[in-house]
């Protein structure tokens, strides 16, 4: 049963960084709250209501 419990726990301490990484490349990721919707001009509008920096063209 340790073994068990070590193994996911190894899982979850190897996994958190990749998941954090990703979530900084994101359009409004961090304190903008993630995207909410499109602009018509093709950027990203993130929950707080501001638009994104990024370069990427929302579709």
């Amino acid at each position: 049963m340790k073994s068990i419990l070590l193994s996911l726990l190894a899982c979850a301490v190897i996994t958190a960084p990749i998941s954090q990484a990703q979530a900084r490349n994101t359009p409004c990721s961090g304190k903008m709250g993630g995207v909410s919707h499109c602009s018509k001009d093709g950027k990203f509008v993130c929950h707080n209501g501001k638009i994104s920096q990024s370069k990427k063209i929302c579709r």
